[in-house]
């Protein structure tokens, strides 16, 4: 019987990183249902090189719309079903709550990235967190992984001490396939 071994993982947000948000004052914010839902320019080729390199590719989202009655859970597992099917995606991790409910899983606690390393026998010193927010890259860290921020100048709280800041995903790719702690297999 052979040494059980964990895998490392990218965590991904998903708007913003994954798909085109929709811009309201300066800040991001979800796209209404699936024929808004977007790729982001590069995306495709980017989680493909990250998928061929050994990586289990995981979206980590905070959808507090459907907490607050704005958004179905049915809208966003559709939205999920169109990016699985034209994405390399492993798993999708959804938080439906909003902040006043104090669940474990809104981002910035690390409670999505802990789950899907559990599910999936990840090791979250091992893997990387791409994110648009402060959110992203605290529950990051929380879980102790290294942190990229794609920066879109939104105008809201930045988030503190990024291990990269980059301007799109096919940037993170670049940093993370570099500096990737140990061979993928």
């Amino acid at each position: 019987m052979g040494i059980a071994r964990t895998r490392p993982a990218v965590f991904l947000d998903r708007d913003g990183v994954i798909n085109r948000p929709v811009i309201r004052d300066g800040r991001p914010y979800p796209p209404p249902d699936e024929n808004g839902l977007e790729i982001l320019p590069g995306v495709e080729k980017a989680l493909a090189r990250l998928h061929d390199a050994g990586f289990h590719l995981v979206v980590v989202t905070n959808q507090p719309d459907v907490a607050r009655g704005t958004q179905t859970r049915e809208a966003i597992d559709r939205m999920h079903a169109r990016l699985s099917s034209v994405l390399p995606l492993d798993d999708i991790r959804v938080c439906p709550h909003d902040d006043a409910d104090g669940c474990a899983c809104r981002k910035p606690e690390p409670g999505l990235l802990q789950d899907a390393a559990r599910h999936a026998d990840l090791s979250l010193a091992d893997s990387f967190m791409v994110g648009d927010r402060w959110r992203d890259i605290e529950a990051g860290q929380r879980a102790g992984c290294t942190t990229v921020f794609i920066d879109w100048g939104y105008e809201e709280r930045r988030p503190e001490n990024p291990d990269a800041v980059v301007g799109s995903l096919s940037e993170a790719t670049d940093w993370i396939l570099t500096h990737a702690e140990r061979e993928i297999s």
